[in-house]
């Protein structure tokens, strides 16, 4: 296939633009840190907390709307095995961003935290924060390595250009302004990325719809002639255990994201955080409603019709590529670009996030706090310039992979879910929760995860819950097992916390026994708490929303 120069040139203008605004907010970034009162690391990783509401909603649903949700929703609606029912990104997203909004946002924000570990860096000390920064960090860097092979598909698919060189361009470009302006430059070209994705696919839903060979979807959504099922989907009571677990891992599981926290963490107020979640989740649903809308139009589409021809996509294992190729073959040639433009906006808004997501926490709760507590500002912002370079790249080395790439995105996400997002509620909402019980948590949710299999890669499940199914020799299980895992380790860190507090002040364990120094530092923390939470009023009192 030739390669689309127009096309090129317009995608090459973008990047351009994006990379002009990134280097033009670093030069902002540096001279907030002039006038800041906190230190120069904050402005990188916070915004120096005067991020407003405006640019907090922008870059917080750019984040969330990447690559994986616009072709992975687009994708769902168009499987004959799936459907819109199945499509569960937009709502999922919605109630991520609602809950963070009203269960998250002032208990972060009002103490003051820098990254989403420093709440168990507090209360449980440096070891087991660097445990819980291991699956965050999988997470982030198997983000990255997703979201890239799906533009070099893209791309590939669109203009004809080598899928490796366009992933290599878009690192190198999301990588380079996120290395010099941190998250101010972040937040400012997450504006203009998330104008053009939500303009350049809106414009195209109209050829789509008119295109002559594509059916009125309307007509479809009850039965669809070219693949005898209805794009709606259906959803049984037998598959109900499966989507209701993929619905909550979706929905909790981005509360354990640092890259939600990051944008709560720099508002001004915890009032200010609030209302920029709350808009966020409105912003988010509408941006995946274009997504929707492809995916019916392509599976009412009679591909006979156009030069992709038979058989179908979803034939061909291409379902995952739906979006590309129905604005390739379903639109204008210009429309098609604007289409591979939204993508890569989608792509590099999300790819800075995350890069900057992982240098945050390295350098704030391990590098700053275990490896070199002296270190100077200086040297914590070079800290944080490495970590979004070391991420980029092992992503980018990830993304020229197969398939697996999005599947170990998958299992990453579980143990979001699974593992850390219990161990953040009991340390933000449940004073009774110390090391014993937080350590317990950790161990359930992880066997009970690893122990229910994968079959994405072939691990055959030791538990067998109700209604599994074998399908071509690999047995998949229907039942929520991953919200099981994730309420074990949820009551296992309350129940494990409250039996070794009884124990202990109780004299029914001797003092000696508590290895960790639980007890003997309680008093010292409740101090250490009244006094923060102290600062933490008179800071209100002089903060205006």
């Amino acid at each position: 296939m030739a390669v689309d120069v127009p096309g090129l040139v317009t995608v090459v203008v973008f990047y351009l633009v994006i990379l002009v605004i990134g280097i033009w907010a670093s030069r902002k970034s540096k001279k907030v840190e002039k006038t800041c009162v906190g230190s120069k690391s904050e402005v990188s990783i916070v915004g120096g907390r005067n991020i407003n509401v405006l640019v907090g909603v922008f870059t917080m649903t750019a984040t969330w709307v990447g690559g994986g949700y616009i072709l992975g929703t687009a994708e769902a609606v168009y499987s004959p095995a799936q459907g819109l029912i199945w499509a569960v990104g937009p709502p999922a997203y919605f109630m991520n961003f609602l809950l963070g909004g009203l269960f998250f946002a002032k208990p972060m924000r009002s103490k003051r935290y820098v990254t989403m570990l420093d709440p168990f860096q507090h209360r449980y000390g440096n070891m087991f924060t660097t445990a819980l920064l291991l699956p965050a960090l999988a997470g982030d860097i198997l983000w990255v390595a997703c979201i890239l092979a799906a533009l070099g598909g893209t791309m590939s698919i669109i203009l004809g250009l080598s899928s490796t060189i366009s992933i290599i361009i878009s690192a190198a470009v999301s990588i380079i302004y996120t290395f010099l302006g941190g998250l101010y430059s972040v937040a400012y070209t997450d504006i203009i990325q998330l104008s053009f994705i939500f303009i350049s696919l809106w414009l195209c839903i109209p050829f789509l719809m008119l295109c002559p060979a594509v059916t009125d979807i309307s007509q479809t959504a009850v039965f669809n002639q070219s693949t005898a099922n209805s794009w709606i989907g259906e959803l049984n009571l037998a598959d109900a255990g499966k989507w209701t677990d993929e619905m909550l891992l979706l929905a909790l599981g981005g509360l354990a994201y640092q890259s939600l926290h990051q944008r709560i963490l720099s508002a001004a107020s915890s009032t200010q955080a609030q209302i920029t979640c709350f808009a966020a989740a409105g912003v988010v649903f509408v941006t995946g409603i274009p997504s929707v809308i492809i995916g019916a139009v392509a599976a009412s589409a009679d591909w006979n019709q156009t030069a992709y021809g038979l058989p179908p996509p979803f034939e061909r294992g291409e379902a995952g590529k739906i979006l590309p190729l129905a604005l390739q073959y379903l639109t204008p040639t210009w429309v098609s670009v604007l289409g591979i433009g939204s993508v890569a906006a989608a792509v590099m808004s999300s790819m800075d996030s995350v890069l900057l997501s992982s240098a945050s926490m390295f350098t704030q709760n391990i590098y700053k706090t275990t490896l070199r507590k002296q270190a100077s500002e200086r040297e914590l912002q070079w800290v944080i310039r490495v970590s979004v370079l070391v991420v980029g790249l092992a992503g980018t080395a990830l993304a020229f992979g197969d398939d697996s790439v999005f599947n170990l995105w998958l299992v990453s996400g579980d143990l979001l879910f699974c593992i850390v997002f219990p161990q953040l509620i009991a340390v933000l909402h449940l004073r009774c929760a110390n090391s014993y019980g937080a350590i317990s948590g950790y161990v359930v949710g992880l066997l009970l995860r690893g122990m229910s299999g994968e079959p994405l890669f072939g691990i055959p499940p030791v538990l067998l819950f109700p209604g599994w199914r074998e399908k071509d020799g690999v047995i998949i299980q229907y039942f929520p097992y991953r919200t099981l895992a994730m309420l074990s380790s949820l009551v296992c860190v309350i129940v494990v916390s409250w039996l070794t507090e009884l124990a202990f002040c109780h004299q029914v364990i001797p003092q000696s026994w508590d290895i960790l120094g639980v007890f003997e530092e309680k008093k010292e923390a409740e101090d250490e708490e009244l006094s923060a939470t102290q600062e933490v009023k008179n800071f209100i009192l002089n903060t205006k929303l």
